[in-house]
C-alpha cells in the first residue's frame, strides 16, 4: 500500500507541484493559513479537498469526532499556535454525516478502552437530539436524529472553543470568527450550521 502512496507522490510532483512551483517554494519558507480547521479523522472528509483549498490555506487539527476538548494540552497547543502565532482569522469546527464517533456516543463503544473516555468531550449532545426525536420510528427519522447529534456536537465544540481565554478575547476583539460547518457525504455539500 505504501508503494501506491509513493507513486501518488510522483504524480503530485508532476501534475501539481511543478505546475505551481512558486506557490510551493513560498510554502517551503513558511506558512500563513487563514483558518484553523478542527475536523474528524474520518478518511472520507479531507478538509482541503472538500473546501477546495490550496495547500497552505488551512491549519488542520483532526481527531475522532471533531472534538475541541477543554483542558487538553495537545489541543490547547494547536489552538494557541494558530491564534497567537499564525494569526488565523477563522476557526472552523467541521462535522460530517455518518460519523462513527457520534454513532459510538449514541450507542456506546463496547469493547473500546479509549473511545468512551474521549467521547466524554461530547456529553449532552445525545440528550439534545432526544429532545427533538427521542424514539425514531422510520429510517428517515433515525437519519435525522443522527444528523441532530452531529449538529449538536459541532455547536458544543464551538462552546468548548470559547472556554479558552485566547479564543474568547480574539473573538471579542474581532480578530477571529468561529464557524460550524457540516459535510454531507451523500451529496458532497459543505454548509454552515452555526
Amino acid at each position: 500500500m505504501i508503494e501506491k502512496f509513493l507513486e501518488g507522490n510522483k504524480r503530485f510532483i508532476a501534475e501539481d507541484f511543478k505546475k505551481d512551483y512558486d506557490h510551493y517554494q513560498k510554502l517551503a519558507r513558511g506558512q500563513s493559513p487563514t483558518a484553523l480547521w478542527i475536523g474528524c479523522s474520518d478518511s472520507r472528509v479531507n478538509p482541503e479537498r472538500v473546501a477546495g483549498a490550496k495547500m497552505g490555506e488551512i491549519f488542520v487539527h483532526r481527531n475522532i469526532g471533531n472534538i475541541a476538548p477543554e483542558n487538553d494540552l495537545n489541543f490547547a497547543t494547536v489552538l494557541e499556535y494558530a491564534v497567537k502565532h499564525l494569526k488565523v482569522q477563522d476557526i472552523v469546527v467541521y462535522g460530517h454525516s455518518d460519523c462513527g464517533a457520534m454513532k459510538a456516543l449514541d450507542k456506546g463503544a463496547q469493547g473500546d478502552e479509549y473511545v468512551p473516555q474521549w467521547l466524554k468531550n461530547a456529553e449532552g449532545v445525545v440528550d439534545k437530539a432526544n429532545a427533538v426525536i427521542r424514539s425514531p420510528s422510520t429510517p428517515g427519522q433515525e437519519k435525522e436524529r443522527m444528523r441532530l447529534i452531529e449538529y449538536e456536537n459541532i455547536k458544543l465544540q464551538m462552546e468548548h472553543l470559547r472556554s479558552y481565554n485566547l479564543v474568547k478575547e480574539a473573538e471579542i476583539e474581532g480578530r477571529i470568527a468561529l464557524h460550524g460547518l457540516y459535510y454531507d457525504l451523500e451529496t458532497g455539500e459543505l454548509k454552515k450550521i452555526a
